[in-house]
């Protein structure tokens, strides 16, 4: 239990933290998801679209600390190879 001023400020912080960081993690599933789902129907058009959608949210989880750069370089170059082979 925090028993200082300064624990018990920090224990408040961290829960908030923490449920933005749980949100914006599910943000990040969910487009991921969709895009997948976009690549599996086989149209190009729509992966395309979902791609270009997710690329700017995978980005952002970068700069708010959420994922490291070099995953979402990951994420983005296998899916990106995955609609080249659609065509």
């Amino acid at each position: 239990m925090a028993n200082s001023p300064q624990a018990k400020k920090r224990a408040r912080q961290a829960v908030k933290r923490r449920t933005r960081n749980v949100a914006k993690r599910s943000e990040f599933r969910t487009v991921l998801k969709h895009t997948v789902s976009a690549i599996d129907t086989g149209d190009k058009e729509s992966a395309v679209s979902a791609l270009k959608a997710a690329t700017p949210v995978i980005d952002r989880m970068v700069s708010k600390g959420l994922i490291h750069k070099n995953k979402a370089a990951r994420h983005k170059s296998r899916l990106n190879a995955r609609i080249k082979a659609l065509g």
